[in-house]
This record gives structure tokens, sequence and C-alpha cells, in this order.
């Protein structure tokens, strides 16, 4: 981990760092359980709404959050990468390269976990949401559902290729995702999204897990047939 300079500002807050790790478990135990199926499916689908629970708070705090955890601070406008490309941006946060990496993480891991609720397959394992979708639907957005895993292999191996470019160019993404605080740059430590904002973007996640989870489902009647 590379020294931090004790004028160091603090960019990454503490719920969008613990977010960031408890995403990382997540996603591996639901790639891991979904590969190894039979009685682990179900902690495939327990991870599935961790997986939404993370997701739906961390778009609520990229709106609701402190200062560099917004969409609007990195949002990787064409003018941004310009300057990006060109050796020009600098700032601190996410560069517009890194923004355009989480925001298709984050967009892959909707389309993989949403798809998952309504899914259905041959091992017995059917999504919360399944009872929602008819039997077409259910089967296409199953296919959906395995097909987007890789792109979730992808994504990683690009988030994992650019931490170690960064590495090798002397600078230490990984670090400041611990600590929260930058290695270099200049600017003002983040400001913003105190505890009343972060229980209420927890508020807002549990609503849509919840939702999510399908328990609010009232089951059909079960009608016994005749004995004769």
């Amino acid at each position: 981990m590379l020294r931090r300079p004790a004028s160091a500002p603090l960019v990454w807050d503490l719920p969008t760092r613990l977010g960031h790790w408890l995403l990382v478990l997540l996603v591996t135990g639901s790639l891991v359980t979904g590969q190894l199926a039979g009685s682990w499916i179900e902690w495939h689908g327990y991870s599935g709404l961790g997986i939404i629970w993370l997701l739906s708070f961390r778009l609520a705090w990229g709106v609701l959050g402190s200062t560099y955890a917004r969409f609007l601070q990195f949002f990787p406008s064409p003018a941004r990468l310009r300057l990006f490309f060109r050796g020009q941006w600098y700032g601190l946060g996410h560069s517009p390269l890194a923004a355009l990496s989480v925001l298709a993480l984050l967009a892959v891991l909707l389309v993989q976990a949403g798809a998952g609720l309504f899914s259905a397959d041959d091992t017995g394992f059917a999504g919360p949401l399944r009872a929602l979708a008819s039997a077409a639907w259910a089967e296409r957005l199953s296919g959906w559902h395995r097909l987007s895993a890789n792109a979730v292999y992808g994504v990683i191996a690009l988030h994992v290729a650019a931490i170690a470019w960064y590495r090798y160019r002397g600078k230490s993404l990984t670090a400041a995702m611990i600590d929260g605080y930058a290695r270099e740059g200049d600017g003002e430590s983040a400001c913003g999204g105190g505890v009343s904002v972060f229980l209420l973007a927890c508020a807002l996640a549990s609503m849509l897990t919840y939702a999510a989870s399908g328990l609010w489902i009232v089951p059909e009647p079960v009608v016994a047939t005749p004995a004769w």
C-alpha cells in the first residue's frame, strides 16, 4: 500500500467503501454458488438479494451521498473523456475511464440480478418473482441470467486489469478504497452524506429488496383433487 500524504483529502466515505467490498464478496459468492448448484442454489438466491440491496443502496447513495460518490460528480461525459485521453484531466475520485467501468459494472449486475428474480431452471431453482412472469418470459430471463454471467466475468477482468495497470504506474486504487484517502491530487475532502441520508438510502434499498424478495406475493391456494 502506498504511503498516504499527511494532507491527503478524504475521497471515499465509509458507506461507499463498505458497499464496494461487500459487493466483491457477494458477487464472488453468487458466481461460486451458481456454478456449484445443487444444495448451494439456495445460497445463490440469498446472495442475489444481497446484491440487489447493495445495488439499490449504491444508486440511492449516488444521488444523496457524499461528494465523490455522486454520479453527477464523476459522470463520464464526452468532454471529460476527451480531456482524459489527452492527458489533461485532473481531479479526485473516479477518472472518466474508471467511471465508465463503474457504470458498466452496475448496469451488468442490475441486469444479472434482475433477470435472476424471474428465472427458473432445471435444477429446481425459481427466482422469488417467478410467479409474476409467464413461462415464456421466465425462460427468456433465465437465458439472460446465464449469459450475463459472462459479462460479469468480463467487467470484473477489466476492473482488475485497470487496478493492476495503475499499480504498475505507481498508483494504488486499492489503498484509497480501504482507508478512503487519495494518494495523489489536491482538492477538498468529501462532504455530505450524513447519518440521516445514510439511513434514508438504507430504507430505500430495504424496500426495494423486500419487493424483490417476493415475500409479499400471496401463493395461489392448492385445490385438493377428489379421491373418487
